[in-house]
């Protein structure tokens, strides 16, 4: 099933009005506006958000991607831990994931000893947690679609023998 091409259009740009959405796809306004509220009361879209880049903005906070492995519980999977687990204010992201551990989780705090913090005392102390494994983000190149003004290298590199 393909995404409908209104949702499509408000997740690369929420701000369009409704008058602009209802041009750029050729509907009529009050269409738009419609399924619009419709999508918001029925949790379709949770919500909108800038993409902030935090070095023009002065964010110094620390952000960091953590594995989690996790012991599923009977009759209920992972969901009842990756829920008390997403409910930290902490946790920006919560995922579950293939591979070599259950979880993601994206983690923000205002300092590296915050976030250390939380996985000590907080993540890794919640029972059916079996182990973490933290990675800290030193830069971002591209966000929710959005890259992130980098210049391009100019010609090739220089090879040395």
């Amino acid at each position: 099933m393909s995404v409908d091409p209104l949702l499509q259009l408000l997740s690369q740009k929420a701000r369009y009005s409704h008058t602009e959405i209802a041009d750029i796809l050729q509907l009529d306004k009050k269409l738009v506006s419609k399924k619009v509220a419709a999508w918001e009361d029925d949790g379709t879209i949770l919500g909108y958000h800038a993409v902030i880049n935090g070095e023009h903005s002065g964010d110094t906070s620390v952000s960091a991607f953590i594995e989690v492995k996790l012991t599923p519980e009977r009759g209920g999977g992972f969901d009842r831990l990756a829920m008390r687990i997403a409910r930290f204010e902490q946790v920006e992201a919560c995922y579950l994931a293939s591979g070599g551990y259950d979880l993601m989780v994206t983690v923000k705090g205002p300092s590296l000893r915050e976030v250390a913090h939380f996985v000590s005392e907080k993540l890794s102390t919640i029972d059916g947690v079996l182990s973490t494994a933290t990675h800290f983000r030193l830069k971002a190149y591209k966000e929710h679609g959005f890259l992130f003004e980098q210049e391009e290298p100019e010609g090739r590199l220089v090879v040395s023998p």
